[in-house]
């Protein structure tokens, strides 16, 4: 397999994890349900630098900044293919990086969040880490 094809893999793993990411966003979401948690959360008003907020604007806020995140990865990944095409051993250090983010990511999905973000950064990780020694 070329470097080339291998960072499409993972851009389109990373894009697959994104609109996962995006389409959980789309609503007040908890994998309980509608719960006394997430009314409290959207109950709990505070100002914030003149601006209103819950603590479910905060959540869902961050949420979607990570989803922004994760699209931006998916392309950078799909350009680096390209320049994979004629200087593979050049993205190494670059495939590296997001290959070590995305394990840091996927410990935190782990710890903190729940199995299925954790399995997909798994999955993106071997992904790249097949990529990294597949670009020579």
């Amino acid at each position: 397999m070329s470097a080339t094809l291998a960072l499409r893999i993972a851009s389109l793993t990373s894009l697959l994890f994104s609109v996962g990411h995006i389409i959980g966003g789309l609503k007040k979401w908890s994998p309980m349900g509608d719960n006394e948690v997430l009314k409290a959360m959207t109950d709990a008003r505070f100002n914030v630098m003149g601006q209103s907020r819950s603590y479910l604007d905060f959540y869902l806020g961050f949420g979607w900044s990570i989803a922004v995140a994760m699209l931006l990865q998916s392309v950078l990944l799909w350009q680096m293919a390209s320049i994979a095409r004629t200087n593979a051993v050049q993205v190494r250090p670059m495939i590296a990086m997001f290959a070590g983010a995305t394990l840091i990511s996927g410990l935190i999905a782990w710890q903190f969040i729940f199995p299925i973000p954790a399995a997909c950064s798994g999955i993106l990780f071997i992904v790249l880490v097949a990529t990294y020694f597949t670009a020579r």
